[in-house]
């Protein structure tokens, strides 16, 4: 069994940047990501990694502010997020699994990743 414990959210201005981490108990997949849910509204794909190379996808909307990474020595995860806009706020998941073409993560997601954290708040004022 999989663990992912996240950290690293927190209240931040317009503009700020928060860097959200993922540690995993263990290395067994190929695809990680990260989710968020607003209030009201469905899980959004965010970003998402292949993880054999390192290949990356993001959604429209963090394109060029969020950047995804991993340290395969700590087994840890990380969404860097810069220039965060009030409509970032959310629960922010990581998520990990070996589904069909990673880069379709954000499609169904609760049905094709085995591994979910618990979900850290990730707040932006105006």
């Amino acid at each position: 069994q999989v663990q992912l414990i996240e950290s690293g959210g927190g209240s931040v201005q317009t503009g700020g940047s928060l860097r959200l981490s993922c540690a995993a108990s263990a290395y067994t997949y190929t695809c990680m990501g990260w989710f968020r849910q607003a209030p009201g509204k469905e899980l959004e794909g965010v970003a998402a990694m292949y993880t054999p190379v390192n290949d990356t996808v993001y959604a429209d909307s963090v394109k060029g502010r969020f950047t995804i990474s991993r340290d395969n020595a700590k087994n840890t995860m990380y969404l860097q997020m810069n220039s965060l806009k009030p409509e970032d706020t959310a629960s922010y998941y990581c998520a990990a699994g070996s589904p069909y073409r990673c880069g379709t993560y954000y499609s169904r997601p609760r049905a094709r990743f085995d591994y979910w954290g618990q979900g850290t708040q990730v707040t932006v004022s105006s």
